[in-house]
This record gives structure tokens, sequence and C-alpha cells, in this order.
């Protein structure tokens, strides 16, 4: 896709939530996978926490998060799946203004290249929650690379062209 080197680049202060039952910061190989794609490419690390498959504890968090001013995007990894533990997907909804359909979409497609029939077992979704770009993501390193490689350093570039994420964000809140 046809970045413009005419516009301004904008940095965007993004907070990375890892979920996960079984990983401390020192195994937490995707969202460390994520914490160097988003420093390459120019974007500010906010934030970064892990948290258990506890969907009230996601939630408290999203809402700390939404609520403070620098943090412009939150992406989250893991707790995507289909099995009991796997959350993200409903804590992401309870935060949710407006789910972005097409994430989800793009990302299944995009995985099948990788995984094949596979894909179908991720929920991962997208929304923004009171003018917060939240991006929820399987906790694999090789879906974060497909998510970020695939839509989200495009989308997050306010240089990509012919739209970004980025030029929406003063008016997420809009009426």
């Amino acid at each position: 896709m046809p970045i413009d080197e005419s516009r301004t680049f904008l940095p965007v202060r993004i907070a990375v939530l890892t979920v996960s039952d079984t990983r401390g910061l020192a195994e937490d190989r995707s969202g460390d996978t994520l914490v160097a794609r988003l420093r390459d490419a120019g974007h500010v690390l906010a934030e970064r926490a892990i948290l258990r498959d506890d969907a009230d504890a996601i939630v408290a968090l999203l809402h700390r998060w939404i609520d403070d001013e620098a943090v412009d995007c939150i992406l989250t990894t893991g707790g995507t799946g289909v099995t009991g533990r796997d959350v993200t997907p409903e804590a992401v909804e309870r935060v949710a203004d407006k789910m972005i359909p097409g994430f989800g979409e793009l990302f299944r497609w995009l995985s099948y290249a990788t995984i094949g029939t596979s894909t179908v077992q991720s929920r991962a979704c997208a929304c923004v929650g009171r003018g917060t770009y939240i991006f929820a993501l399987p906790g694999s390193t090789g879906a974060v690379t497909d998510a970020w490689d695939g839509i989200l350093r495009d989308q997050l570039d306010s240089r990509h062209r012919p739209c970004n994420f980025v030029e929406l964000m003063p008016r997420l809140m809009e009426r």
C-alpha cells in the first residue's frame, strides 16, 4: 500500500496487553514482537501489561487505558481462541462503542495464507472504545506478525493512502 512521503508521520501511543494464564514477561514473545514492531515503525510504547484470562480484569485495564490521554491505541495478544478460558473478545465487546468487523475478517483472510483453515479458530477483533482503538490479536508470534505487517503497520501510519486509522482519531468522539 502506498505511503505518501509528503505527509507528516504522526507517532501513535500504543499500549500492549498480553492475556495469558501461563506467560510472564520473560516468556511473552508475542508481546515482545508487537513492542519491537511498533517501535521500529516510529510509534511510542505507552504501557505494557500481562493479565490472566479474566474478563473483568481485562475490562478494568482497558477502561483505565481508554481513559488515559497518553494512550491512543491498545493492542492485545492472546485469549482470542474458542476454549472456555479465552475471553478477550468478550472483554473487548464490553468496552466497545463501535466494532470494526473488517479487521477480524481481513486478519483471518491474511492468516489463511499462513495457517490454512486453522484460522477459523481465531476470534481476532477490533473496536473503538470512547475514542481509543483496540485490536485483539491471537497469542502466537506468527499471528501478531501477520496482523502488524499485513494491517496495522499501514493503518497506524498517518501517511498511508488512500486512508488510515490515524487520520480519523480526532473525529472518533464526534456525535
